[in-house]
């Protein structure tokens, strides 16, 4: 909300206001008593009162009104702001891997899949007036939030992700793209994407992720890829049932070569993230890729102050008629 005069140009009359001050004192300064008393002592006993200490400052009341009724003629107004907000608008699927893979810890001081959600959280709150889903896969894929404008809700579907049971262990890349896929199938957004984060290669599911990226070329759904991990030999952790928490090393199996594919087949990227800055960064760097076109326009609703004014002066003006004849009443 705001305040603002739709004719500034009555407020100049305001300078008028100081004359009128200066004239009215000068005026009273000059006048001399209606009454006349031969000798002084005669008033000795005549006691000051509040009609004589306030009968000067009556006049302040029409030098009021005054002043008021040019704040009037100013129209003043207050306005308060209203935004249409129309959005060209992206649906984003976020696979996310919960293999037990996952918990390779190259990614210190998290494993892999510690970090993974921290990153996709940022991006998720980063994200303004799109429709985001998750899906988490290991051996399969399963929905874990829909299409949604609720981020809360998706977060909390994130935070909620964990490793995969070793009955559902596996990597079902494929499967985890046709789930985004039938996601996304129905989608009027300008633009739809799936952004698959993975630490291996498609080892389960019953669709070939070659297969899944061809549907989602199709539908105008475009894959970004990104290979989480180390090359080579990383730490995992292993409980021992004598020594506790031990680590053991073992053979990162990243397919960067069908990630590639996928991210090429639909007109999207592969990313490789070798630490958590490299995928911190790789996910900014898709925020800015798909931004959502904004448009906006700003509506202004104005209501008219004016009348409170001219109440107000209209009862300054009262006042002083009524005071000025009656308690501040002056003998001619």
């Amino acid at each position: 909300m705001f305040f603002r005069f739709y004719h500034p140009y009555f407020l100049l009359l305001l300078f008028a206001v100081p004359i009128m001050v200066y004239w009215h004192l000068k005026v009273e300064k000059t006048k001399k008593g209606a009454l006349r008393y031969s000798l002084l002592p005669l008033t000795a006993g005549i006691d000051g009162s509040y009609r004589i200490m306030f009968r000067n400052t009556v006049p302040f009341l029409r030098i009021a009104a005054a002043a008021l009724l040019v704040l009037a003629l100013a129209r003043p107004q207050s306005g308060v702001n209203s935004e249409e907000v129309s959005t060209l608008g992206v649906d984003i699927m976020l696979l996310v891997d919960v293999s037990t893979s996952m918990r390779a810890e190259d990614f210190k001081p998290e494993n892999r899949l510690g970090v993974s959600k921290k990153v996709v959280e940022k991006f998720i709150n980063g994200r303004k007036s799109d429709r985001i889903g998750l899906v988490a896969f290991a051996g399969n894929a399963f929905t874990l939030c829909p299409l949604t404008l609720d981020y809360d809700l998706v977060i909390n579907s994130l935070k909620s992700a964990n490793f995969a049971a070793p009955e559902e262990d596996g990597t079902a890349i494929g499967n985890a793209i046709a789930t985004a896929v039938n996601r996304l199938r129905d989608s009027k957004a300008k633009s739809k994407l799936v952004i698959l984060s993975t630490d291996g290669a498609n080892n389960r599911g019953e669709i070939d992720p070659a297969t899944a990226a061809k549907a989602a070329a199709a539908l105008k759904i475009k894959i970004y890829t990104i290979g989480v991990g180390k090359e080579g030999m990383v730490p995992y952790p292993v409980d021992h049932p004598i020594f506790g928490r031990i680590y053991q090393q073992i053979q990162s199996d990243l397919d960067e070569g069908a990630l590639q594919n996928i991210a090429t087949e639909t007109g999207g990227k592969f990313f490789r993230a070798k630490d958590p800055k490299a995928l911190d960064e790789i996910y900014q760097q898709i925020d800015k890729l798909e931004k959502t076109e904004v448009k906006a326009q700003i509506y202004t609703t104005y209501s008219e102050l004016f009348f409170y004014f001219v109440v107000l002066a209209a009862l300054f003006l009262m006042a002083e008629i009524v005071l000025s004849n009656t308690l501040f009443r002056r003998i001619p």
